[in-house]
């Protein structure tokens, strides 16, 4: 859990309290909230079991879907860092044996896409 814990401090992730607090309903016996990590509106949450992602839509946020992916359909990941003039990170993640990205979400300055990365590194990667 040392990776994790470590991790918490850097901006863009979101306190374990208040991830169990918000989304503790979703998950599973057994399951447990390891990080999360907030981009604009949507949220990241690695548990033990799953990559849950959290897309608030819509003007007001208030019509949410949950996204729940397990580690093992993950087959490949890749992160794309920010540049001088473009100043959004990128991550894409691809479903099972899918040509395209199945999941391409944008990240701005506060979130170290790196730290993203390497969770889900360490869970895909086992």
């Amino acid at each position: 859990m040392g990776l994790f814990s470590s991790l918490l401090g850097n901006a863009g992730a979101v306190d374990l309290e208040k991830l169990n607090k918000d989304y503790g309903q979703l998950l599973v016996n057994n399951e447990e909230i390891e990080i999360g990590f907030k981009l604009i509106r949507d949220t990241f949450i690695f548990t033990n079991k799953r990559l849950i992602l959290v897309d608030k839509q819509g003007l007001t946020g208030k019509k949410v879907e949950y996204m729940s992916i397990t580690y093992k359909s993950i087959s490949r990941f890749s992160i794309e860092t920010s540049g001088t003039f473009d100043l959004d990170a990128e991550l894409k993640i691809w479903i099972s044996s899918e040509q395209v990205p199945s999941i391409s979400k944008k990240f701005n300055k506060s979130v170290n896409v790196y730290d993203v990365q390497k969770v889900l590194a360490q869970h895909v990667l086992g």
